[in-house]
């Protein structure tokens, strides 16, 4: 006779979500010891009767927009990545490395909203009194910016419901605790419950919400991945520890692009917006040195001008030769040195090479490969580059420059930081538009280059 009703009890990790039937001291999927709990029994899915609406269908074009516009975070940068603003009711997550400053963009933006609207910071990592030592370090006082430090989420919905804000920012999701739900704060359950619960309220009030999430060793979310499908919104927030200049940029925007990158600048008064970082990313000189070279990046839409330094020197033939790279792709720089002994006829072999990134950018794009070569030929010859030269191209193996994306928009920023020599792979420019005033910028003139050779011979001659 078949059974009917419910089966057997499941257990699922706590940490990453596997399921089995059965009880195991190690999880299957994650291997974390004793993470496995009962999840409860599983039903057979029943039939659903069709019940009351909260609002008819309307036809889309009836339908206003008014509830989704965007009122800007005062922040410039986050608007630009944001696609304007801040949306109603719309739920954002914030994740970023220990130490990168994603609570000291909260707090600014949260006091700049606060001079108009309520806004409630609730902290669960940090008591009230260092939030608000921060908060005066930093100028984010404003009248009208509440803060709780809170764990359990009754509370914060609590504090929800005394305030009535217009932006809630919850420091972090990770440690907020629901009692509904078993687990310890963190882990899976406990941060799917809580989530939901928050994203409820603000869909229902209308209130922009912000969670703060952890990232794991390298790099990616902690917690269920459920959480980044439920929020409209995931921001990254970046940044070398050692530099000033700090990147956020969307991976996922419901309303919005997710190919720009708001770039700010790091201090001791706060973080401030940077529409040019160009200018932290060179060496300014009185006269032009060997071993550098100048090239154009992407970070999204946005082009930066970047240096990029290298440093060839002769060691003993017993001595195994040094590869060291700071803000570089540390496997392309191999690939570039190989190809650039082979098909170049630069001898770098046996020698010591150290190639690296000014002001603490890191450049992993292939159109820097053409920079990192000429920078290591100047250095192996001792002659600098031409003043006013930069240079992108990804280099292949068997010594050929290939064409790389949004060639004129990465000549129209050099242009406009005075550079006037660019060499950039073959067709990447019309045949028509090399002319000045015919497609390139105004008094810059462009070298195209098809191999590593005839790149060495347009920027050394």
């Amino acid at each position: 006779m078949a059974k009917s009703g419910k089966t057997a009890a499941s257990y699922r990790c706590a940490e990453c979500g596997w399921q089995t039937a059965k009880w195991v001291g190690r999880c299957g999927e994650c291997q974390a010891w004793g993470t496995v709990e009962e999840a409860g029994a599983r039903s057979a899915p029943k039939a659903v009767a069709a019940g009351p609406v909260s609002a008819p269908a309307l036809p889309i074009g009836e339908i206003s927009v008014e509830a989704a516009a965007t009122r800007p975070s005062g922040m410039d940068e986050l608007d630009r990545v944001l696609g304007g603003g801040l949306v109603p009711g719309a739920v954002l997550l914030l994740a970023g490395e220990p130490g990168v400053g994603k609570s000291t963009l909260l707090l600014e933006m949260a006091a700049i909203r606060a001079d108009q609207v309520p806004v409630l910071y609730v902290t669960g990592e940090e008591s009230t009194a260092q939030v608000r030592l921060r908060a005066e370090r930093v100028g984010a006082l404003a009248p009208k910016l509440f803060l709780a430090a809170e764990t359990d989420l009754a509370a914060v919905l609590g504090h929800v419901e005394t305030v009535a804000p217009d932006l809630l920012i919850v420091d972090s999701v990770q440690t907020i605790a629901s009692g509904e739900a078993t687990g310890s704060p963190g882990g899976v359950t406990q941060v799917r419950e809580v989530s939901a619960n928050l994203i409820r309220v603000a869909k229902e009030r209308g209130m922009t919400t912000v969670l703060v999430g952890h990232v794991t060793k390298d790099g990616s979310i902690a917690g269920p991945r459920v959480l980044e499908h439920l929020v409209d919104v995931v921001l990254h927030f970046e940044g070398e520890r050692h530099s000033r200049l700090r990147m956020i940029r969307a991976v996922k925007n419901r309303y919005g692009p997710t190919d720009e990158v708001g770039c700010f600048d790091l201090s001791d008064s706060g973080l401030a917006s940077l529409p040019d970082p160009s200018g932290l990313f060179l060496t300014h000189r009185a006269e032009p040195v060997s071993g550098t070279c100048v090239t154009v990046t992407l970070e999204g839409r946005r082009p930066l001008i970047a240096e990029v330094q290298a440093l060839v020197l002769d060691v003993p033939k017993e001595v195994p030769p040094r590869r060291t790279t700071s803000g570089l792709d540390t496997s392309r720089v191999p690939l570039v040195l190989a190809a650039l002994q082979k098909h170049g006829n630069v001898p770098v072999g046996g020698k010591d090479i150290y190639a690296g990134t000014v002001g603490g950018v890191r450049l992993t794009e292939p159109s820097v490969d053409l920079a990192v070569a000429l920078a290591v030929t100047g250095s192996r010859a001792g002659v600098p580059l031409a003043p006013g030269t930069i240079a992108m191209g990804e280099v292949g193996l068997a010594g050929e420059i290939r064409r790389v994306q949004g060639v004129r928009r990465r000549l129209s920023e050099a242009a406009r930081l005075g550079f006037r020599h660019a060499i950039v792979p073959t067709h990447s420019v019309p045949a028509d538009s090399l002319a000045p005033g015919s497609g390139i910028p105004e008094g810059m003139t462009v070298s195209e280059v098809g191999d590593l050779r005839s790149a060495i011979a347009a920027a050394f001659g």
